[in-house]
């Protein structure tokens, strides 16, 4: 039981890791916490945004992502409520006075309850992600290598250990920025006029997209 060869771990291993490079919505959400608010809100953003992605591989793996694969009515759903949120973060953020909106100043007490949440949603709210989780993990499936969806909560999971490896560094090295910047407050308005234009445009995006 998963016994792959040494070529199967370095084509994944590969996949994985331009993957979790790759810029979007969760990497747009945890940075702009991080630089905002610091390394506190980051992480809690980041632990969210793997929540997300931990219930899309356990999606993928019952098979209940090929329903937003073969479903016009429910892709578009999961896709309208998606976008609908993203553009209530981004109107939140472009609302706030730098220090009282989506996301307080650094230095004050953070909610990372909500940020948690906050990341859960814009993850599972992206029926693109399930998608592509439904496309790219069933390629590394192998034939005797064990029960099909163990195989896919196998390299699901592992999707997610890669992104522990690349994705903190971000945080730490955005929570650094946020440390030099957090007693200025007309620095975090303009942050969070940019955090919302860019939350707005990943909504229309989302919004613009199609299976």
């Amino acid at each position: 039981m998963f016994d792959y060869s040494f070529a199967h771990w370095l084509a994944f291993l590969s996949a994985a890791v331009l993957l979790n490079l790759s810029p979007g919505p969760d990497i747009a959400f945890i940075l702009g916490h991080t630089m905002r608010s610091g390394k506190r809100a980051g992480f809690s953003a980041l632990f969210g945004v793997w929540s997300g992605a931990c219930l899309h591989v356990l999606m993928a793996a019952l098979g209940l992502s090929a329903i937003l694969a073969t479903s016009a009515v429910a892709f578009s759903t999961v896709k309208w409520i998606g976008a609908a949120y993203l553009v209530w973060l981004g109107i939140q953020a472009l609302r706030s006075g730098g220090g009282n909106g989506l996301i307080k100043a650094a230095g004050e007490s953070l909610s990372v309850a909500r940020i948690y949440r906050q990341g859960i949603l814009v993850s599972l709210l992206n029926p693109k992600v399930a998608i592509f989780f439904l496309a790219f993990l069933p390629q590394f499936v192998v034939e005797g290598g064990g029960p099909a969806w163990a195989q896919l909560m196998l390299h699901g999971g592992l999707i997610i250990v890669v992104a522990a490896f690349i994705e903190p560094p971000l945080v730490l090295l955005g929570g650094r920025l946020a440390n030099a910047i957090r007693h200025n407050q007309k620095i975090g308005l303009w942050l969070d006029r940019g955090l919302g234009a860019l939350f707005l445009a990943l909504g229309v995006r989302l919004a613009l997209s199609s299976r």
